[in-house]
């Protein structure tokens, strides 16, 4: 039944997809070399945060979200794909999360948006699975408008609480406004078409700053400093403490495979708003996606030793949801990264067991159980009672 209705994908590459610690040690920074500590342009200190200024980035632990803007799929494509054999995919893909604002509600401080180019827009406009198994799809018009759409697959996931990357961005920085006390949150960015080029880049940094202007983000010239390259800043010293950060985004790049195109004329990401996905050692070395918190853990604790951030996952393709298994969530947790992603801020009412992820003891954040300093409460490092109190 699904032959000839994926142009742009296929079912195989959909199917791949989709199923798909240390203290903080400290570095010289090079032979010879001091490097000035990373700090972010602006002070942004909340009275009465008391380790505002010594307490890093690097060194807490936030509840984000996975696949963050998507919808339930429409029944006629579930009820199309268990028909058609692939209900292995239908279960997959069978979740939905709360609109952004809700979600931050909930403690989320890490998102991530799938993005895909349409410069002359319309290209995503009538998805073709959905309209040939018999779905009347809303009159979107800002889907005909050029710019980058976000959807999970092109012809067939296509249910979207915010569907350009624009509108979906431009609900963070309403909701941050009214929060400004808030931790930095992540806007975790995967690039979906099969070849990402510069203009594309340009295209999307147009679009951060058109919401949000630079010193509302933190970028890697903000955490390099003066060291010679942003791995080095970040081994020495760590991401920038929360004075310098509070009621601010960062932006991290979901592909590995288009790493080396985003950096070319932007050595150490000189210039960039993104993080890229990087290693220890390496010139970008200051965030590390590592999704797989039990099979990744060696590299985890390498890169978490390195000061970097690390995104994991609580959970995947609803498995562990739907048998309330916990081992890979507690992993994560457990394991120090900073940002742990999930499918589940809340429980779903569609598999009934009340399987949820949130961060032991935060409030919704936590000190990082293996990077954060002893005497770190969770309250020092977010109040819900203060997250409208605004910053200097």
């Amino acid at each position: 039944m699904l032959r000839g209705v994926w142009p742009r994908t296929s079912i195989a590459a959909i199917a791949i997809c989709l199923v798909a610690l240390v203290a903080p040690a400290c570095s010289s920074g090079g032979a010879g070399h001091q490097a000035t500590a990373p700090s972010a342009s602006t002070t942004t200190s909340v009275p009465g945060y008391r380790l505002d200024r010594t307490l890093r980035l690097d060194q807490i632990q936030v509840l984000g979200s996975h696949n963050s803007y998507h919808g339930r799929p429409y029944p006629q494509v579930l009820a199309a794909l268990r028909n058609g054999g692939n209900a292995g995919l239908a279960m997959s893909l069978d979740y939905a999360h709360a609109p952004l604002p809700e979600q931050f509600a909930l403690g989320v401080r890490q998102i991530e948006l799938d993005v895909w180019s349409d410069p002359s827009g319309g290209k995503f406009a009538r998805p073709s699975f959905p309209i040939q198994v018999g779905v009347r799809l809303p009159d979107e018009p800002v889907m005909r408008t050029p710019g980058y759409k976000v959807i999970h697959q092109a012809d067939v996931d296509t249910n979207s609480t915010c569907l350009t990357f624009v509108s979906c961005i431009r609900l963070v920085r309403t909701w941050s406004d009214a929060h400004p006390a808030h931790v930095p949150i992540d806007i975790h960015v995967e690039m979906k078409d099969d070849r990402v080029t510069e203009p594309m880049f340009a295209a999307l940094e147009r679009e951060i700053l058109s919401v949000f202007t630079r010193d509302r983000i933190v970028t890697p010239d903000d955490v390099r400093g003066s060291a010679p390259t942003l791995g080095e800043a970040v081994r020495s010293h760590g991401w920038p403490t929360l004075d310098r950060v509070r009621g601010k985004v960062y932006f991290t790049l979901d592909n590995e495979s288009v790493r080396d195109t985003y950096l070319i004329g932007h050595p150490s990401l000189r210039g960039r708003l993104l993080f890229t996905p990087s290693a220890p050692g390496r010139d970008d070395a200051a965030f590390a996606k590592l999704n797989d918190p039990i099979a990744d853990a060696t590299r985890i604790k390498a890169a978490l030793a390195a000061h970097m951030i690390v995104r994991t996952r609580a959970d995947a393709d609803t498995i562990a949801a739907r048998a309330n298994d916990t081992r890979m969530e507690r992993a994560a947790l457990n394991g120090g990264a900073q940002l742990v992603s999930t499918d589940y801020e809340q429980p779903d009412p569609t598999i009934g067991n009340g399987y949820v992820v949130r961060i032991p003891g935060g409030t919704p954040a936590r000190c990082d159980p293996v990077t954060g300093p002893p005497a770190c409460k969770p309250s020092d490092v977010e109040d819900p009672s203060r997250l409208a109190v605004k910053v200097r």
